[in-house]
């Protein structure tokens, strides 16, 4: 025998379903004309629909307006992280006296890729989150005077990757 908990999922489920296939293809356009980007628009569409399904389960009713609302949000989220990533680019390429990393120049993020997680992770944490070495401390368990050893150590490592010319693979 079914319990209610089970049959209330189903048809929950179910509802959820209906939705997507109905809005999803809509959402889709929506975000895509407002990034220009078709992975980005994937991206966040999916995300929609996750927090959607996670809205369901809750006992929450879905409605286009809910969705596009939600969308709408995620995509504020989406451009202020490109925003501080760019912001990100200028610092770093600021502090190395060199000119600002444009879309079509990569080797600051290559160079972020290729550091080790130890010094990439202080990176991200100053300059992409604004973190100071209280706060940076917080997050990687260890003093400020250490915050700043280990950001000393990651801005040399960061030059070097760099300033050095890329390995050809």
């Amino acid at each position: 025998m079914e319990t209610q908990q089970t049959a209330r999922d189903r048809e929950r489920a179910a509802r959820f379903t209906v939705v997507y296939r109905r809005e999803q293809p809509r959402l889709l356009a929506f975000v895509h004309r407002r990034t220009g980007e078709r992975g980005t628009a994937e991206e966040v569409t999916a995300e929609t629909f996750r927090i959607a399904w996670e809205h369901t389960l809750g006992g929450g009713e879905l409605s286009p307006g809910w969705l596009f609302v939600t969308a709408r949000n995620l995509l504020r989220n989406h451009h202020r992280a490109a925003a501080r990533l760019g912001e990100l680019h200028r610092r770093v390429a600021d502090e190395l006296g060199r000119a600002p990393a444009g879309p079509a120049d990569s080797a600051v993020l290559d160079a972020l890729e290729r550091l080790p997680g130890r010094h990439r992770e202080v990176l991200l944490l100053t300059y992409w989150d604004g973190l100071g070495a209280a706060e940076a401390g917080a997050v990687l368990g260890c003093t400020a005077p250490a915050v700043w050893v280990r950001l000393h150590r990651a801005r040399r490592a960061f030059r070097d990757l760099h300033t050095a010319p890329e390995e050809s693979a």
